[in-house]
């Protein structure tokens, strides 16, 4: 299965999963990603590593000349759904439009196909369970972006014939996750309290629900895609099918740790209360079956995190709207 293929992201927590597998799977792979969210030392010593960001148009250019690549794997993204709101420049300037610099140099260097990390932010709410026939109907800033881009991937496909694959997954944890990331990723923001010795922080009655999906279940499903004919031109859902609230998450995840449940209650926010979706095409098309439990997939990370250690959190500083922002994110 020889071929070059760029993997955008390639220092983060599911690029990093997707470089291994795609290695495993004998292809010749360039991990290109700015540093801002993920880490060198999760780039597979066998993959090529280019440092630099998707916005950057002339690099772009520049390693699309150098490589020919013959596929594009693009998770390069600032991932914070809630944050999105107020970011809006920075979402979109980081997820819709370095993702077009992306589709224009695949157009013009005619990769075989495009495969496109979406996300279950793009149906909105009150679609339950989310399917990939249903409308969507983005409630953040997050999922506009990454709707834009799929739709932008329908019209090359017509218009210049570049083949996709779109994967909506959700709600992913797993070794190599950002823990010290305190706007995204809840089982990560979870384990570090821990780690630190503070109480998990819970949004509302935590009432909330999801289904958790350990990385091993989807890295490998979004790697071999791209030698599966069947899943060219394709959405897919992707992930756990079992739901959890964000209360029973927690009694999870401090039993994983070995630590007694202390929770802080936060005000509500503005999210999606309820975001859980069918599976039933990427089982028929992958033959896809999670192997893993939520116990098991906390348990791997749990240990994972208790070697690796706790991670400061950062303020994020570049916000641009203030106003109804969550007190917890501005501490």
């Amino acid at each position: 299965m020889e071929a070059t293929i760029l993997v955008t992201g390639g220092a983060g927590f599911i690029g990093s999963h997707v470089v291994d597998e795609l290695l495993n799977l004998g292809c010749k792979v360039v991990a290109l990603d700015d540093l801002s969210g993920g880490f060198r030392e999760n780039v597979n010593v066998k993959a090529e590593f280019v440092e630099g960001s998707i916005n950057d148009e002339r690099l772009i250019k520049e390693i699309f000349n150098k490589y020919h690549f013959d596929y594009v794997f693009h998770l390069a993204a600032y991932a914070a759904e809630g944050l999105s709101h107020f970011i809006k420049r920075f979402n979109y300037e980081n997820n819709l439009m370095g993702s077009i610099n992306l589709i224009n140099a695949s157009i013009n260097h005619n990769i075989k196909c495009f495969v496109f990390t979406s996300s279950i932010a793009v149906y909105g709410k009150n679609q339950l369970p989310m399917s990939e026939e249903m409308m969507p109907m983005p409630e953040d800033s997050y999922g506009i972006a990454k709707l834009a881009v799929e739709q932008e991937l329908k019209i090359c496909r017509e218009m210049f014939g570049l083949n996709y694959i779109i994967f909506r997954p959700h709600n992913v944890y797993g070794e190599r996750q950002n823990i010290g990331d305190k706007y995204r990723n809840v089982i990560g923001i979870f384990m570090n309290q821990i780690m630190q010795e503070k109480p998990l922080t819970v949004f509302g009655d935590g009432g909330q629900t999801r289904a958790f999906s350990y990385i091993k279940d989807i890295s490998f499903i979004m790697s071999k895609s791209i030698f599966v004919k069947e899943a060219y031109n394709e959405i897919f859902n992707i992930g756990a099918d079992e739901v959890y609230t964000i209360n029973e998450l927690a009694s999870r995840v401090c039993e994983m740790m070995g630590v007694k449940v202390s929770i802080r209650r936060l005000d509500e926010r503005n999210e999606v209360k309820h975001a859980y979706s069918t599976h039933d095409k990427v089982k028929k098309v992958f033959n896809y079956v999670p192997g893993y439990s939520l116990d098991d997939g906390l348990r791997k990370m749990a240990d994972w995190v208790k070697k690796v250690g706790s991670r400061q959190s950062q303020q994020f500083d570049k916000i641009e709207i203030l106003k109804n922002m969550p007190k917890s994110w501005m501490e």
